[in-house]
């Protein structure tokens, strides 16, 4: 049978078409409203630093009490921070946040995200919700946030802690099994235009089961979180072509300027950024106190909540009394 080239021509185009309305179905957005309606919490609260950037946050805990700002890694969002809030918020007045590109936190279109940036927003935020003085919190790549903000704005800090944190500029692969796909896609062009064109889900099972190491807490509320989340409007477009590098290398010697008490915390069988960047930093920080869990992975907060959230309370018990919000002063 004699086939015409205009037949040839629609059987050939055929599958693309059927690719490129898979890729479409299922890289459709999810509006804000039905997200902030299946995520937000009870405690959500929203400021506007700049326009079209509507920054989400939760705080939770008694007025007056020390203040905690916590900082989630990349593709996650305040929840991270929920089994801590659940264990300490009695005593502590915790404030998590939601970076552009994350969460319920909405950006402007064209909106560049950055190492830099996010320490700022971290400064704006503690001026929102009056928080003067605080101890600053930060997992993985929300601890190179931190550590950025130690070393901008050591004024106003009480206390850091470090989990898993990203930004140490020694950090090698030295856990033998090399970072899960979406992490290797993302460090190339070709891989991040994969990951804006497929359904986020398909990479979320492997990269949470790498950072959650118990493959039981990796349930399907927590993939389809992460992959509703990350369908936010205009998300993808942050995550993609955000600047993760510090203005200038995290070394030994710049981290040898952070002088408040410092909390280190790491997972032994961490499979994203190995213990021994933990151990480094820890050793570069003067007086940085180091604690690793044998048998933690990425995210000791939400895997060893028990175990992270006691030491979390004696590192706080342990420090100076805390300075007074704006808010709990009086008028002069």
């Amino acid at each position: 049978m004699k086939i015409s080239a205009r037949t040839f021509a629609a059987f050939a185009i055929a599958p693309v078409l059927v690719g490129v309305l898979l890729a479409s179905c299922a890289t459709r957005e999810i509006p804000y409203e039905q997200l902030e309606a299946s995520y937000g919490l009870p405690t959500s609260a929203y400021f506007e630093p700049e326009a079209g950037l509507r920054v989400h946050y939760s705080v939770e805990g008694p007025d007056g009490a020390r203040d905690i700002i916590l900082v989630h890694g990349f593709a996650a969002s305040v929840h991270a921070w929920l089994p801590w809030a659940e264990r300490l918020r009695d005593d502590f007045r915790l404030i998590s946040v939601d970076l552009p590109g994350h969460g319920l936190t909405a950006s402007p279109e064209g909106y560049r995200a950055s190492l830099q940036g996010n320490a700022a927003l971290i400064d704006e935020l503690a001026t929102e919700v009056g928080a003067d003085r605080f101890v600053l919190v930060g997992n993985s790549m929300g601890g190179a946030v931190a550590l950025t903000y130690a070393l901008d704005h050591p004024e106003r800090l009480d206390g850091l802690v470090l989990v898993n944190s990203a930004g140490w500029s020694g950090a090698d692969d030295e856990t033998g099994e090399g970072p899960p796909v979406v992490f290797m896609l993302l460090n190339n062009p070709v891989g991040r235009a994969i990951l804006k064109m497929f359904n986020p889900r398909m990479f979320a099972t492997g990269g949470l089961e790498a950072a959650y190491l118990d493959e039981e807490l990796v349930t399907e509320e927590l993939i389809d979180r992460y992959a509703e989340l990350a369908l936010a409007p205009g998300h993808r477009d942050v995550l993609l072509t955000q600047n993760s590098s510090p203005r200038e290398p995290l070394t030994a010697s710049r981290l040898s300027a952070i002088t408040v008490p410092t909390l280190v915390m790491a997972g032994d069988q961490d499979r994203i950024i190995p213990v021994t960047s933990s151990q480094e930093i820890a050793a570069a920080i003067p007086g940085a106190v180091l604690l690793t869990y044998p048998d933690g992975g990425h995210v000791p907060m939400e895997q060893l909540p028990d175990k992270s959230a006691a030491d979390m309370r004696a590192f706080l018990e342990s420090l100076p009394a805390r300075a007074g919000r704006s808010s709990d002063r009086a008028e002069p």
